[in-house]
């Protein structure tokens, strides 16, 4: 062997999948890579946008509704509440103090892939409310709902923030039934979904005119370029966003600008890019009460109650499974 030639290192499980994205005839790259560092940053500044309508949908519903969703429980011994994809936990809060305000008997499991979340978000609920039973787990939804269905307690799992809306219908559906076999019945689920309305608001939402979004999804280039060692240059490229209000989708897209190749040194490969080509980042789906009992119904749930912000822009959907 020639002691000047390099050995290449194996590439990440990152670079496989990224790859995988880029060399299919309809170029995509998974939403979960947009969130980097800098791309977690950006987008905590498009939460604080006013035509960012989610956030304060939602937040609203949990701060004033909190009593209703407790007693739509109705769980009369000790239980869970286990929260998937936790994030900082912060909307959750007010839903938590008013369990404690009602002498509730109940833990708090919040789970996330990050240990580092989990840390961060179990140090602030300790100092905002240090009453609080809570128990965190770190790894993905799957492994720790059956660990916490093995516990032989009631449980409100929580999957909020309009996740479900990230996943194409199929994806929505598969990942609501392994929800389904994770769960004991009688368990309940508290879903938030947001709801189709004025396709113009819907739009302002990610197509920001402060340019927010925009970088949010740009940067994504740069992290194709340090897990690819690429040379993606982000002049080259633009960024497009569309809502369908018939099928309630927002697509958010990268197009080229020109017929260009792009060369990564960590796969010794290039990437061909016609001028007006798109990579596909991110959906979000909106729905219709009617299509959220419809889901309920496909995967083995029963639709409770819908608690809605005032202006009906968002559901937090609790769902009982049967």
């Amino acid at each position: 062997m020639n002691a000047n030639i390099t050995q290449r290192l194996a590439p990440t499980e990152a670079a496989i999948d990224l790859d995988l994205g880029l060399s299919t005839k309809n170029k995509y790259v998974a939403s979960k890579y947009l969130y980097d560092d800098h791309g977690s940053m950006l987008f905590q500044q498009i939460m604080h946008m006013p035509e960012y309508y989610p956030t304060d949908a939602e937040f609203e519903i949990l701060a004033m509704q909190s009593g209703q969703i407790v007693d739509a429980l109705a769980f009369d011994k000790p239980f869970n509440i286990v929260e998937l994809g936790a994030g900082d936990g912060i909307k959750t809060r007010q839903l938590l103090k008013t369990l404690l305000a009602g002498n509730k008997e109940f833990t708090y499991i919040p789970v996330d892939i990050s240990a580092q979340a989990i840390d961060d978000l179990k140090r602030n609920m300790q100092e905002a409310l240090p009453q609080l039973k809570i128990a965190p787990l770190v790894g993905d939804y799957f492994s720790m709902m059956d660990q916490i269905a093995a516990m032989g307690l009631p449980s409100l799992f929580l999957f909020l923030g309009s996740n479900i809306g990230n996943y194409p219908d199929k994806a929505a559906n598969v990942l609501l039934m392994h929800f389904n076999e994770a769960m004991n019945p009688g368990d309940k689920l508290l879903i938030g979904m947001d709801l189709q309305k004025n396709p113009g608001t819907i739009q302002l939402a990610y197509d920001d005119p402060h340019g927010i979004t925009k970088a949010f999804n740009m940067n994504l280039l740069n992290r194709l370029n340090r897990e690819l060692e690429a040379n993606f240059q982000l002049s080259q490229f633009d960024f497009y966003c569309h809502y369908d209000p018939v099928s309630g989708e927002v697509r958010s897209y990268l197009v080229s600008l020109k017929d260009q190749k792009v060369y990564s040194q960590a796969l010794d490969k290039y990437y061909n890019f016609k001028a007006h080509e798109l990579i596909w980042t991110e959906l979000s789906k909106k729905y219709t009460l009617t299509q959220i009992e419809d889901m309920a119904d496909q995967n083995g749930f029963s639709v409770e109650k819908n608690f809605l912000d005032c202006k009906h822009y968002f559901a937090d959907s609790l769902w009982v499974r049967l």
